[in-house]
């Protein structure tokens, strides 16, 4: 196939840019202050942090449940903005509230129970004297509060996604910002006890998160309530919670498992950092800060995920099947090339980027090296979303799951279990190679996007 077929034309890229751009800076602003509040609970010591690392890798899980179980309803919304349809938009809506619902009960229910339990599975002794009593005491603190944002953050999520699919990118992308800077001010003020308040620590960091997340929530609903032109989806939403049984069923065999998938690889990365968490609470430390960086880098990935989904999916809908395979190819080539520059980007900051924490120069050094192979690993983790995005936004959601969390369970959890367990093999080493089992998925994920089977149209003609 000629180069030419890879790259697109201006028009192209100003739509690609359209969608892709707002959620990107809405991503990045998220995580750069996720990494100034990572910093501040850093500057009080590696045992806090440490603690409130453990948590968010906990409640990592319930958010990708969250956006998993949204994911199967929005490939209809999409679809259907595509058709025009609002009524059957409405109820793609109408299925995330209750799907929402039973999410946050269940996350309450399993954190409420067994919380200590999950913590304690991440608290081993290192190279270093570390606190391993005081990290737990930190963690359960932190988790308490941290257990009130659960219902905001779903409700946000369901208005967010639907707003994405259905082409309003920028009040969301506002929306987030405006929170992650009252997460940063009072991250400031209470952690370290300012403007007359008492110094929180962990606690602060906690209550700062979970007054952001209900400031994001009012802005979204009252924008989305008082913009009916923009937003006819939410006239009449709440007149009726019922979902027609037909759709219902149909968006839960496409979305169970994409729910399944989320569960399964973010439960599966947390069994992986258990796993790590073997060679010593240092190490926990090291991959909290390794991550944070890191997820501040993938972020344009993210984003182009989201815009494949986004645009493949609607030209899907309004039956223009070619033009969706044709884009898509663009998609994820301009997906690869922008993941060379994040790479070397990524690369080049990562030697200072530790420096700044308040830890031991053992963890600094750690993190500098799992920061240089999560860099050099760009290209791998790039193709594979991209593809995973392309298969989902057909509604081909038991691939996803196989091409996903499978994958996640048949060969990367038992590689880093044997290694973790049965070998002295350093982290950093052990790290590495689970990780270059991604190029297995990549071939994998070649062949599924070029037997298109993917290229579906879900809800009819327009």
């Amino acid at each position: 196939m000629r180069l030419r077929s890879y790259i697109g034309d201006r028009a192209f890229y100003r739509r690609l840019s359209a969608v892709m751009v707002p959620i990107l800076i809405q991503q990045l602003i998220t995580n750069f202050v996720s990494l100034l509040d990572n910093l501040m609970v850093g500057q009080v010591g590696t045992e806090p942090m440490s603690g409130v690392a453990i948590v968010n890798q906990l409640l990592f899980v319930y958010n990708l449940c969250i956006f998993g179980g949204l994911a199967g309803a929005g490939i209809f919304t999409a679809q259907f903005y595509g058709k025009g349809d609002q009524e059957g938009l409405r109820s793609t809506v109408r299925f995330k509230l209750w799907f929402a619902l039973l999410a946050v009960l269940t996350c309450l229910g399993v954190f409420l129970l067994f919380g200590d339990k999950l913590i304690t599975l991440f608290l081993h002794p290192g190279e270093e004297d570390l606190d391993l009593a005081a990290t737990l005491h930190y963690a359960k603190e932190y988790m308490a509060v941290m257990l009130i944002q659960t219902a905001p953050f779903a409700l946000s999520q369901v208005y967010s996604g639907t707003l994405r699919e259905t082409g309003e990118t920028l009040l969301p992308m506002r929306a987030g910002i405006v929170a992650v800077f009252v997460n940063l001010v009072f991250n400031y003020v209470l952690i370290f006890g300012k403007l007359g308040v008492p110094a929180l620590g962990v606690v602060g960091a906690a209550a700062a998160t979970v007054l952001s997340r209900f400031v994001e929530l009012a802005i979204i609903l009252v924008w989305t309530h008082s913009h009916r032109e923009r937003c006819p989806f939410a006239v009449g939403l709440y007149r009726s919670l019922r979902v027609p049984s037909a759709l219902f069923r149909r968006i839960l065999v496409l979305g169970t498992p994409l729910l399944l998938n989320e569960f399964l690889w973010s439960g599966g990365m947390t069994v992986l950092n258990q796993c790590y968490s073997l060679r010593g609470l240092e190490v926990v430390s090291a991959f909290n800060i390794s991550n944070t960086v890191g997820n501040l880098f993938f972020c344009a990935f993210i984003a182009m995920g989201n815009a494949i989904s986004i645009i493949v999916g609607q030209l899907l809908g309004a039956g223009e099947l070619e033009r969706a395979v044709d884009e898509d190819r663009k998609l994820i080539a301009f997906s690869l090339a922008l993941s060379v520059g994040v790479g070397l980007l990524m690369a080049l900051v990562s030697p200072f980027i530790p420096q700044v924490y308040n830890t031991t120069d053992t963890v600094k050094a750690l993190a500098v090296k799992l920061l240089l192979v999560y860099a050099a690993m760009m290209p791998l983790f790039s193709y594979t979303n991209s593809c995973y995005f392309t298969l989902r936004s057909g509604g081909k959601t038991l691939i996803t799951f196989a091409f996903d969390s499978l994958f996640v369970w048949v060969f990367s959890i038992p590689a880093a279990f044997y290694f973790s367990r049965g070998t002295d093999m350093g982290i950093v080493l052990m790290y590495a190679i689970v990780e270059l089992l991604n190029l297995v998925k990549c071939l994998i994920g070649a062949v599924l996007v070029r037997r298109r089977r993917w290229v579906v149209n879900l809800v009819g003609k327009a």
